[in-house]
């Protein structure tokens, strides 16, 4: 029943998506050429096929943004900012339509006014939904009726959970506990029984979901609950206890039959992933450096005159599966000995730096030669950033699964870069959001990532 209401709920996001489209063109229309008397060299008609070719374009990137998955656990914010990525990716590609298709009497400004329009429309059209559904189920209706089984800190925490968020509409029926545990109630929950009786009660009582939420003394218990669970057509969600020491997205694997947990799910494991994100890095830095040529010429010229050495810096860094390699920087500091800047710190007010190359650092045009380092293959154009040998065997014992960020490629920008994480900030943070990166890695999330850079990563507050 709840897998069919999201399937209805999909169809109708989906129509109301597409449905924005037009009416974006339409307001973009007429405030560009109606209200602000612009001129329309096209006929409504070209533009109206321009809306249809559009509307798979919006579709595909809300797919790929996860934007018709479940989102009765997730936070508004999360959808809003992928609308909002979705629709400057699409006008982008929208642009290129119309370069390609060699339409040049389109208005730039109202392709533009598209995608504030449809931006907005999107989120107002997602967010009365939430609202009638967050009201809908506040009055007792789309509820997930759970039965926990378990009367422990694990099962606890669950049941907090889903009261710190009434609008996943978790309502938990009861409480089974543990054949050792007295009968009453558990943190304001009835305790309906012990898992002896379970049977019983699932024959009595339909359950939406039952949650086996058991101790580790108590796991045995297992191999009697799930057949229960199974017999009677109830849904199965287990809380392993073991969750604090796997991370989010374990993955499990067949070995002749013998499951197993692979802790860690690593989507650039993939042959196809690794070679579409190295065709992409390819491509991409032969374009950024054509781009970036005139810039990185005038940062050579001025680093010369501004002080004496060498133009470029090259320092190790350890890359992908521990590796070493050279990076490639303008150089923004006096010239110094190696222990020096293979062991220090760069701080707010370093007096190594000079004056140019602080702008450099600043404006991360100090970083461009790294775009050498991707072609060549040491560097991905987004990935978790590398570190110098001496302070990664620092971190490496103080700061929990920091080794983790080597098993993919190192980038120029990253997921922890983009939200403010770099230079002298919170080491355990920045691994934070690298792990997340890595273990959601998708073409889409370099693309969220590589436009966030545009507009947070060059100029940064934290970049000394």
């Amino acid at each position: 029943m709840i897998n069919e209401n999201q399937r209805t709920l999909n169809r109708i996001q989906i129509f109301l998506d597409l449905f924005c489209i037009p009416l974006a063109f339409l307001l973009a229309y007429f405030f560009r050429f109606e209200l602000f008397n612009g001129t329309n060299n096209l006929p409504f008609e070209t533009t109206i096929f321009l809306v249809f070719v559009l509307m798979p374009v919006y579709f595909l990137l809300y797919s790929a943004f996860g934007l018709y998955s479940s989102r009765r656990t997730k936070p508004f914010y999360e959808e809003i900012a992928s609308i909002i990525y979705a629709n400057a990716i699409a006008t982008l590609l929208f642009v290129l339509i119309l370069y390609i298709g060699k339409i040049m009497h389109f208005s730039r400004y109202a392709a533009v006014l598209i995608a504030i329009f449809n931006t907005l429309i999107t989120i107002s059209s997602r967010l009365i939904i939430r609202f009638i559904l967050t009201t809908y189920r506040k009055r007792g209706y789309n509820k997930r009726f759970c039965l926990v089984i378990g009367t422990n800190k694990l099962s606890r925490k669950f049941i907090e959970k889903t009261r710190k968020h009434p609008e996943w509409a978790y309502e938990i029926s009861g409480v089974v506990s543990e054949n050792d545990y007295k009968k009453g109630d558990f943190w304001g929950l009835s305790i309906i029984g012990t898992v002896d009786h379970l049977g019983e009660i699932l024959a009595n009582q339909y359950f939406d979901m039952v949650v086996i939420a058991l101790a580790p003394e108590n796991y045995m218990e297992i191999d009697t609950i799930i057949p229960l669970c199974e017999k009677n057509g109830a849904r199965i969600l287990i809380v392993p206890y073991y969750s604090e020491y796997i991370p989010a997205k374990p993955a499990f694997e067949d070995l002749d039959g013998l499951p197993v947990i692979d802790t860690r799910y690593i989507p650039l494991d993939s042959s196809i992933h690794q070679m579409f994100k190295r065709s992409f890095d390819v491509c991409f830095s032969l374009f950024a450096i054509t781009i970036f040529s005139p810039v990185m010429l005038f940062a050579a010229i001025m680093t010369k005159i501004t002080s004496p050495g060498p133009i470029l810096y090259k320092q190790e860094r350890i890359g992908l599966n521990q590796k070493s390699f050279n990076m490639y920087k303008f150089r923004s500091m006096r010239v110094q000995s190696e222990q020096s800047s293979n062991t220090t710190w760069t701080t707010k007010d370093d007096p190594r730096k000079t004056k140019w190359g602080e702008f450099m650092r600043k404006t991360s045009i100090d970083e461009l030669p790294q775009f050498f380092n991707i072609l060549t293959g040491s560097m991905s154009v987004v990935g978790p950033r590398p570190e110098r040998p001496y302070f990664v065997a620092q971190f490496k014992e103080t700061v929990p699964r920091y080794m983790v960020k080597h098993q993919v490629r190192p980038g120029l920008t990253g997921w922890a870069q983009v939200n403010g994480w770099r230079g002298d900030t919170s080491i355990e943070k920045r691994i934070e959001h690298d792990i997340f990166y890595i273990e959601n890695w998708s073409f889409m999330f370099d693309m969220k990532i590589i436009f966030l850079t545009v507009f947070r990563g060059f100029i940064n507050k934290n970049a000394y």
